[in-house]
């Protein structure tokens, strides 16, 4: 072992607070810009579409290129692409801050698309490439944690920034971050990449890909704006009546199906590829995908919805919406501080199931127990075990999806769950929003249904309501000859949270019945391979150092073992139906 190697081994938990940093970035940014909209708005005088916009075209841009990097980081080197997504997500926060108007901060919000989407599949492909055994279910652990918390810690400091200093600082705020992850990720994180890799040429993939996932996420984003059938009044366009979104599913799932036989025609030819299709004939890669699309559906359905119940129902500002958010915080770490115990007594897709029962019975708990004068005790304890259930499942999820991928392939794979999660969160925000939306139109015009047929002006302050998602509520309450307006709409917006959380109670459940087909077997392997690998060697560290591993041999005979069966059915020699073509670390 050379000196540079032992160096990164030696500094490996380092690096992997610098990779959940850099997770952190991306994960907060969302977050952080939603509690500072209503600043923002004020500030540059947005229109209701930019208003839109600024927060859906990052999610847009992120979810469409995620393919893309993730085979580029295996050519171009994982860790050289993380410090180039980071470089570009912070010159384009530095450009939001600076932001004059809705255009330009429209542009500096897909430009941070682009850095993010660099930024997620590559840290998912370094850890892959840098642990072993039991050390990589902590580092998963680590990095699931991260992504559970932060989506909780971002509302809080996005309520401080904007409260104590301006929105301007939501974007600032990652400029000293982003400095951090740079130098911890060079001095601590060693590079891995694919070095005899053929020369990429799928340049049509790329662009499908992009396509494809790009109109699939418009789709399910702006569904609710355009009307999923019937195109409502405010669609900025129309097809006779009929709203445009079907015609975009159907497009995308064409697009998408063309995607996936020219890839299997390029691997049968043995030409490079956007994404190896093989590798969905790996049991836990493929099954584990399915699960993270309906999980991730499901764990939207707080995330959307109790910031603006605290904030609108609550009559709370931003920061006080944050702080209430902070068990699931508290419960995501606990949650990954005790993986490494209860890794001895159960395998990783016991986790991800006790972690999705832990998620199903927390929002059940929500459902049934909130009212519109709950208090933070009736919230924050299933928010508590809520944020376990996402620690447990989240990492242990991730793990399961690419234990048993080539590590020459991690980027690709890397690439292919990040965007299964991404669609899956697009998907929970249209079906979840519009069932908490819609509650709220029908159930405080249910509410008020007499005094609307008395006086139908209040229809129009109903449909203000609706479209405002209740921030109106705070506004009518003040005045006494609207305030019945205001707790009607209360109430529906309540109910609007317990339909969503039954929603989503629904959608993990369908998740939960997904990890069947992972079955005991691949626990048993997944355990066994475990205790194989706990003991692994320093020089096994980085993805590389294993001298096996440069000649494209299969790491379950790394250290005399003898091959076994493969898993998901693939021969050991080639895991999946793909070939190894030789992992390197540049150390």
């Amino acid at each position: 072992m050379n000196q540079d190697t032992e160096r990164y081994h030696r500094l490996r938990w380092w690096g992997l607070a610098a990779i959940s940093v850099a997770v952190a970035l991306i994960i907060m940014d969302s977050t952080i810009v939603s509690v500072a909209v209503p600043s923002i708005v004020e500030s540059l005088d947005l229109t209701t579409t930019e208003i839109q916009w600024v927060q859906e075209v990052y999610t847009l841009v992120f979810a469409a290129l995620l393919m893309v990097w993730g085979t580029t980081s295996d050519r171009l080197g994982r860790r050289r692409l993380l410090v180039l997504g980071v470089v570009v997500f912070v010159a384009s926060s530095i450009l939001c801050a600076f932001a004059v108007d809705g255009t330009w901060l429209i542009a500096a919000r897909a430009l941070q698309g682009v850095g993010g989407s660099m930024i997620l599949p590559t840290t998912l492909a370094l850890l892959n490439a840098t642990f072993r055994g039991k050390e990589r279910g902590i580092a998963f652990a680590v990095w699931g944690a991260t992504i559970g918390s932060m989506a909780a810690v971002g509302p809080v400091l996005g309520g401080w920034l904007t409260s104590a200093f301006s929105w301007h600082w939501a974007f600032w705020i990652n400029l000293p971050f982003g400095i951090l992850v740079i130098i911890g990720v060079m001095i601590c994180v060693p590079e891995s990449r694919q070095r005899d890799a053929e020369r990429f040429s799928d340049w049509i993939a790329v662009g499908t890909s992009v396509l494809g996932f790009g109109l699939l996420v418009f789709a399910l984003i702006e569904g609710r704006a355009y009307g999923w059938w019937e195109a409502t009044d405010s669609a900025p366009f129309s097809l006779g009546g009929f709203s445009v979104i079907p015609v975009l599913f159907v497009l995308s799932l064409l697009v998408l199906a063309s995607l996936v036989w020219r890839e299997r025609k390029r691997v049968a030819a043995r030409k490079s590829v956007l994404i190896d299709v093989s590798l969905f004939r790996i049991g836990t890669f493929a099954n584990g995908n399915i699960t993270a699309l309906t999980v991730s559906l499901g764990e939207f359905g707080l995330i959307l919805s109790l910031p603006l119940w605290f904030q609108y129902a609550r009559d709370m500002n931003a920061l006080e919406a944050g702080l209430a958010l902070l068990p699931l915080a508290v419960g995501s770490f606990l949650a990954s501080g005790s993986i490494q115990s209860l890794s001895k007594r159960l395998s990783p897709v016991q986790m991800v199931r006790l972690g999705v029962l832990l998620e199903i019975i927390s929002l059940a708990a929500l459902a049934l127990l909130i009212r519109p004068d709950s208090t933070l005790w009736v919230t924050g304890v299933p928010l508590f075990f809520y944020g376990m259930g996402v620690g447990f499942a989240t990492a242990q999820l991730t793990q399961l999806i690419l234990i048993d991928v080539p590590v020459e392939k991690s980027g690709q794979a890397s690439s292919v769950q990040s965007t299964s999660r991404q669609v899956g969160s697009a998907l929970g925000i249209a079906v979840l929003g519009t069932a908490l939306f819609t509650t709220l139109r029908i159930g405080t015009e249910s509410r008020l249904s007499d005094q609307i047929a008395a006086d139908p002006k209040l229809g129009e302050l109903v449909d203000a309501v609706s479209t405002s998602a209740g921030a109106l509520i705070g506004q009518l309450s003040e005045n006494p000859a609207t305030a019945p307006i205001a707790d009607a709409a209360r109430d529906a917006l309540t109910q609007g949270v317990s339909v969503a959380a039954w929603v989503a109670v629904a959608a993990l459940f369908v998740g939960l019945l997904t990890t069947i087909p992972l079955g005991r077997r691949a626990s048993e392997e997944m355990a066994a391979g475990n205790a194989r690998e706990g003991g692994a060697e320093p020089t096994s560290r980085g993805g590389d150092a294993d001298p096996t591993r440069g000649n494209g041999a299969d790491p379950t005979t790394r250290r005399g073992s003898r091959p076994t069966s493969s898993r998901g059915g693939a021969t050991p020699t080639t895991r999946g139906g793909a070939t190894p073509t030789g992992e390197a670390s540049e150390v």
